[in-house]
């Protein structure tokens, strides 16, 4: 786990891809897609069902390794709105158990929209917590601090004739803007969008410079991906 400043706050971002607010004691993590494989198979590509098992094993041992009180999920919590139906009882178990023992809140997604708080937390389409708002994507022009997820970005890079392809948090600052970050996709079986993808730099204006974020050595290594012309 790394510090990071941002929106004049202290956080900590972890290896496993979660941001800790020490704070307010709480866990942000974005995208789990829970439930995606059986998603899948339903349209008829089969894949192994155990992504949601995964992925809420991950949750518990960032809980674990934080000592958060809260969790605030930030957007496309399960692959659609009906995901929740199709947890299979351990699962389902696992994550009732982890509503439980935290203040847990789902904020919705584009993936699922109406989807139901079966096991346990209570669920908003986005909300504001210690002046920075809490939602699943970046909205343009927004000029308060802001975290989101939707976008998965990945940070591409070449370092001596090797191609790096690593989850990693978006950063944008100055401009006018309180900060705005995009957090990397959390769940075991999501893909990724080059963190220099302009969709990313558009929904991150206003914004003097971008930059990709991510635990890397114990450190916390910043990669410019976009400046302002002066």
């Amino acid at each position: 786990m790394v510090p990071l400043s941002f929106a004049g706050e202290e956080f900590v971002l972890t290896q496993g891809r979660a941001l800790y607010w020490p704070r307010e004691r709480a866990l942000l993590v974005a995208d789990l897609h829970l439930e995606k494989a059986s998603f899948y198979a339903r349209h008829g590509q089969m894949l192994p069902p155990y992504d949601s098992r995964e992925t809420l094993e991950r949750v518990a041992l960032a809980i674990r390794e934080t000592g958060a009180r809260r969790v605030y999920t930030l957007g496309d919590n399960f692959h659609d709105s009906h995901g929740s139906t199709r947890l299979e009882d351990h699962a389902a178990g696992m994550l009732a158990a982890l509503t439980r023992a935290t203040d847990w809140v789902w904020i919705t997604g584009n993936h699922d929209p109406a989807m139901e708080a079966r096991s346990g937390g209570t669920i908003a389409e986005e909300l504001e917590l210690a002046g920075i708002v809490l939602r699943h994507q970046a909205r343009a022009g927004e000029t308060r601090p802001e975290l989101s997820g939707h976008y998965h970005p990945r940070l591409q890079v070449t370092v001596r004739e090797r191609h790096i392809r690593r989850p990693c948090a978006v950063v944008a600052s100055g401009d006018g803007s309180g900060g705005r970050m995009i957090l990397p996709a959390f769940g075991a079986l999501t893909g990724g969008m080059n963190a220099a993808d302009p969709a990313i730099r558009d929904a991150m204006q206003p914004a003097a410079r971008i930059d990709a974020v991510l635990p890397l050595a114990g450190k916390l290594a910043q990669f410019p991906l976009w400046r302002a012309a002066a």
